[in-house]
């Protein structure tokens, strides 16, 4: 059976992270998701080849999209790709979207989010968070 590319996109219903701005596409047009805060944060690990600290992170990070301010998140790892401007050398990346600034400012705040940091903390050795917020 043959899916055309309309109901691919309506039964994923997937966003597409693209240098912090989220799109979504559809009959070649895009759409900035407006008026979001995007929360993007990098964690470098003490053991970068470790598979067991690698995996605590991802599954903690899991637990962590439980707090209900956050209406979108994405684990990632660094692509294959190798251009000047890109900075492979992290290990796990988390981003996630917000609706506004106070929603970001009570998941720092969240239990799920302090528990998460108790937990996992000792895993990391560089943390860097970039946050944006639509362009005026």
């Amino acid at each position: 059976m043959s899916t055309t590319r309309r109901e691919f996109i309506a039964n994923t219903g997937k966003a597409v992270v693209a240098g912090g701005l989220i799109t979504l596409a559809e009959n070649n047009t895009s759409e900035m998701a407006e008026n979001k805060f995007i929360h993007h944060v990098y964690f470098w690990l003490k053991n970068p080849d470790s598979k067991e600290d690698k995996a605590k992170l991802i599954a903690g990070l899991k637990k962590l999209s439980a707090v209900k301010t956050i209406k979108w998140f994405h684990i990632g790892e660094p692509a294959a790709t190798s251009r000047e401007v890109i900075d492979g050398s992290y290990s796990i990346s988390w981003c996630t979207m917000f609706d506004n600034g106070p929603d970001q400012d009570s998941y720092q705040t969240d239990p799920i989010h302090l528990k998460f940091v108790e937990e996992c903390s000792s895993l990391w050795t560089k943390v860097i968070v970039y946050d944006s917020i639509d362009a005026k």
